[in-house]
């Protein structure tokens, strides 16, 4: 008995057994098998469960709910009334009293007036009740130290339109009337009218002035008067004629005076424009001879 033995022996051990090497592998090789099939059974439980269970039914997911529109508040446009009276800067504003009227020109400011202060004043005038409805003031052109005044009495709606006294055809006509008495029309005369306004009643259709409307202007032409002092005066029309000289009875064929100037009446060449006849035209010859030989023994 080997020293070992003596040992194991009465330790009460007893012999140490050896496996052989083919028996150890042996017995390695049950307990593999034992761990695999341990662990192998679960899991093909479980692949069996993934096969043979039923598929779940789909999942259906409701639709997402319509966005709720969020109202967006519009900014309330605010009166510059209001805006202006919530600034402390600017509260003065709403009790401010309106601007004043535009002054009226008195008569003897207009007396002093030159061309340039007369066409400004006349522009801007509020003397009567015409400046309240009128589209626009007609004042005098032409030469300003002219010795013939072509003049009519209120404007035309054509004249109102253009600003200018006797536009388009009728200064047409004027102009070969002039050349006709060998007057040069781009010189030496001025026109012009009594009102510078174009006077409409209610329905908005031309009409006579009234006696305040034509008191009203007339500082206006007086200071034309003054400031060109023609030699002779060529009144246009019937109204022309007799608003010149209040109190006259206009009378065709005869001369007449205002101050240093001689008077000539004869027709309007609007309504010379409207003779078929070739009557007025005729008349109007003889009337403008007339104030040519006039003015010529004034010379």
């Amino acid at each position: 008995m080997s020293r070992s033995a003596v040992f194991l022996d009465e330790m009460g051990v007893g012999p140490l057994w050896r496996l052989r090497r083919s028996e150890a592998v042996a017995v390695v090789a049950a307990v593999a098998e034992e761990a695999v099939a341990a662990v192998a059974t679960p899991v093909a439980e479980v692949i069996a469960e993934i096969v043979v269970a039923p598929v779940a039914a789909p999942i259906i997911v409701p639709p997402a709910p319509a966005p709720v529109p969020v109202s967006v508040p519009v900014p309330v446009p605010v009166p510059v009334s209001t805006a202006v009276a919530e600034s402390d800067d600017t509260a003065w504003f709403d009790d401010a009293p309106p601007p004043p009227p535009a002054r009226q020109v008195t008569d003897a400011e207009i007396a002093v007036m030159d061309w340039d202060a007369l066409a400004a004043a006349t522009a801007k005038c509020t003397r009567c009740e015409l400046c309240k409805n009128r589209k626009g003031v007609v004042v005098g052109r032409g030469d300003r130290q002219g010795a013939w005044l072509m003049l009519a009495s209120s404007p035309s709606r054509g004249e109102e339109r253009e600003g200018r006294a006797l536009p388009g055809e009728q200064g047409k006509l004027l102009d070969n009337m002039l050349k006709a008495i060998d007057i040069a029309p781009e010189s030496d005369v001025y026109i012009s009218h009594l009102l510078k306004c174009r006077p409409l009643d209610e329905a908005g259709q031309e009409r006579l002035p009234t006696e305040l409307e034509t008191a009203a202007c007339r500082p206006f032409f007086e200071r034309e008067l003054a400031l060109l002092q023609p030699r002779t005066i060529v009144t246009l029309g019937q109204m022309a004629a007799a608003g010149i000289l209040p109190g006259e009875k206009p009378v065709r064929g005869k001369v007449r005076q205002l101050g240093a100037a001689a008077v000539v009446a004869t027709y309007h060449p609007e309504n010379l424009l409207q003779d078929e006849t070739g009557k007025a035209k005729a008349r109007a010859w003889g009337d403008l001879c007339l104030a040519k030989s006039t003015h010529a023994g004034r010379g």
